[in-house]
């Protein structure tokens, strides 16, 4: 696998995560403090003695409204042809301001317009407050963002208290009105129940990704071992068939004294007198002391690449390699190709001599299943960890975004709101 295509997975992860941290950005800049508004309102109705009084907790000022007490006659807008306009959002919005009311609180209802184009008309009227009441009943209030009002005072109560009181203005009784600062209120942290999904959240990834590193070891372990036993049991083999092999000493005539005769392909050097050579089934010659130590390691030809066990009849179906660490990937995608050419590769041997071998009783293709592991106990390639790791980091990254998300959906009762 290239090295692009292991940095495939991991830049997405890189990119989920980066996606998901600016996501909730917005929810943690609108998670700010706010102010609540503790609104006393008492309405006098025609007829009866004592005037009836109820109080507003859940009062919260406008982010952008001054932190400020103040009293008033609370009026509703004056119908616009024919029909109640309770939103404020008409250019020909007005208010019936009475003669002796010198100041007086505007009630407007939440939505089809900003909260700006509500307060500011309200404003351009001369009320010294703005309450708005929200237009969803199971909703609490919102922190308002309205910049560029001045100082005119904006406050936001629920739906059930804003219809309360102009159902009083619409029979005509006075109400007033008096909004007093209430408590600073923090940004809020996750929600209990957030917090909760957030835990079992991360203890469920906890798990599957100490599952999941807890099989891939238990393969890698195996994977070792596996790979040790072949070592072990190549090694004994190349050291079994180098003893089976021809050694003979150099003499005064012999062809390899010849100037012409090819030199030791391992040390590069021409045969001298008294020389110890090796002769390989291949019918070429090394010296002892050069070919012995490459046999061990690679149980091939120098020259022809021929492997000795094979053609000695020594595990044909273990390949010899370049390295005695044998690399996984080779050796499971060599087994099948070597299975089926060991019967073409042993036909060829005929050339080199090697018919009595097979006439001995020696089958060219023994099974020794614990030579070789097996698909079934090492079933994770070395050259895809690479993917399987990056690919399990970005679904941890999605995962973890998706925690993210579903825990900042708590934070609606702090978000600010335009409109």
């Amino acid at each position: 696998m290239s090295g692009a295509a292991r940095a495939g997975p991991a830049r997405l992860a890189a990119l989920a995560l980066l996606a998901c941290s600016l996501w909730p950005a917005r929810a943690d800049n609108a998670s700010q403090e706010y102010y609540t508004a503790l609104i006393n309102v008492t309405v006098q109705e025609p007829g009866r003695g004592a005037p009836l009084t109820f109080r507003i907790d859940r009062g919260r000022y406008g982010l952008d409204s001054p932190k400020a007490e103040v009293r008033g006659q609370v009026l509703a807008p004056l119908p616009l042809h024919g029909v109640a306009d309770h939103l404020g959002c008409d250019p020909q919005t007005r208010f019936l301001v009475p003669p002796n009311i010198k100041q007086w609180i505007a009630l407007l209802q939440r939505g089809n317009c900003t909260f700006k184009e509500k307060i500011s008309r309200a404003a351009f009227h001369n009320a010294v407050a703005v309450v708005i009441y929200n237009n969803k009943s199971k909703e609490e209030p919102v922190t308002m963002t309205h910049p560029g009002t001045g100082d005119i005072v904006a406050v936001m109560i629920t739906e059930l208290r804003g219809k309360d009181i102009l159902s009083y203005l619409e029979k005509n009784i006075s109400v007033q009105m008096a909004i007093a600062v209430g408590a600073r209120m923090p940004p809020k942290s996750f929600s209990r129940g957030s917090l909760v999904f957030v835990s079992i959240s991360f203890i469920v990834l906890m798990i599957i990704s100490s599952a999941w590193l807890i099989f891939y070891f238990i393969q890698k372990i195996r994977y070792t071992n596996a790979r040790d036993r072949n070592q072990r049991r190549l090694g004994d083999a190349a050291k079994k068939a180098i003893s089976k092999l021809t050694t003979r000493t150099v003499k005064k005539g012999d062809k390899e004294t010849d100037p012409d005769f090819d030199h030791c392909a391992v040390c590069i050097e021409s045969y001298k007198q008294n020389d110890v050579v090796r002769v390989l089934p291949c019918k070429h010659v090394f010296h002892k002391s050069c070919v012995d130590p490459w046999l061990s390691e690679h149980c091939t030809c120098p020259m022809c690449k021929l492997n000795i066990l094979k053609a000695l009849g020594i595990v044909p179906n273990l390949p010899c390699t370049d390295n005695v660490a044998l690399d996984m990937e080779r050796l499971t995608r060599t087994q099948a190709v070597n299975r089926r050419s060991a019967l073409a590769d042993l036909a060829n041997d005929n050339a080199l001599g090697l018919e009595p071998l097979r006439a001995s009783g020696i089958s060219p293709l023994p099974q020794d299943g614990e030579l070789t592991p097996r698909t079934g106990e090492i079933s994770i390639a070395v050259t895809k960890e690479w993917f399987i790791i990056a690919s399990f980091g970005l679904l941890s990254a999605l995962t973890l975004c998706y925690m993210i998300i579903r825990a900042t959906a708590s934070l609606n009762a702090n978000e600010v709101e335009w409109f």
